[in-house]
């Protein structure tokens, strides 16, 4: 592909297999991260992959890390907005600060992303987004509210983006996992990953790679745009 590749949360779990992917394609990879220092300087030196520290709940370090990119590799062609958090909890306990903390992270980031990265591609007429949105923005999950309402977001602001970007050249998708065998799981008993499968109807969890191959396949792909491409086994078939 040779392309220039900058994602967000590209340390670990979804984020690194799509980084690794992309990478074995010759393609220039940025990969954020923020505190799995010692994994993302293994991307470094096992992949050749461009590492660069940064809290992208911080508006201002996400234009950072766009003129960080902009200055070393003077385009960007791919932006994957993959970088989240979550918190399990009632609705009667979310504080403004959990709310700040996971929208800030989740959808204000993707947002203050596409914006710097825009200016760009619509300079060069080209372009791909990408969100790493959830099957949680399409459907809601209980005792994840804030975390529903950021995907959902993500899913909005690609609807939005794909319509104002494209006559510009420049195709914005959303991927909405379903249930990824990452360790944000490990808080799941087997009993209950178990129960979970048999709801699922290829009877399986999803892998890293499966949302990897997604992203290679949105990158190539020319012709879709304003899309929440759900990969989750059949879980939720809307």
């Amino acid at each position: 592909m040779n392309k220039v590749i900058l994602i967000t949360g590209a340390s670990r779990g979804i984020g690194r297999e799509i980084a690794i992917t992309l990478a074995k394609e010759k393609n220039i990879i940025i990969a954020n991260y923020n505190k799995s220092e010692n994994k993302a300087k293994e991307l470094k030196e096992k992949y050749n992959i461009d590492i660069y520290k940064t809290d992208i709940s911080q508006e201002t370090q996400c234009r950072e890390l766009v003129k960080y990119t902009l200055n070393k590799y003077k385009k960007i062609d791919v932006l994957i907005n993959n970088a989240g958090i979550d918190k399990n909890q009632l609705i009667t306990e979310v504080t403004k600060k959990d709310w700040d903390n996971i929208i800030n992270t989740n959808l204000y980031s993707a947002f203050i992303m596409c914006q710097e990265t825009a200016r760009n591609m619509i300079q060069n007429k080209k372009g791909c987004i990408i969100n790493i949105s959830s099957i949680w923005g399409q459907v809601g999950a209980s005792m994840e509210v804030v975390y529903s309402i950021s995907k959902a977001g993500m899913d909005g602001l690609t609807k939005s983006l794909a319509k104002e970007l494209g006559p510009s050249g420049i195709r914005v998708n959303s991927i909405a996992p379903g249930f990824i065998n990452t360790d944000i799981n490990n808080i799941y008993s087997e009993e209950e990953i178990t129960q979970i499968k048999e709801e699922i109807p290829l009877q399986k969890l999803g892998n890293t790679i499966d949302i990897a191959k997604c992203v290679k396949w949105l990158i190539e792909d020319e012709y879709t745009t304003g899309q929440v491409i759900s990969v989750n086994g059949g879980w939720v078939i809307t």
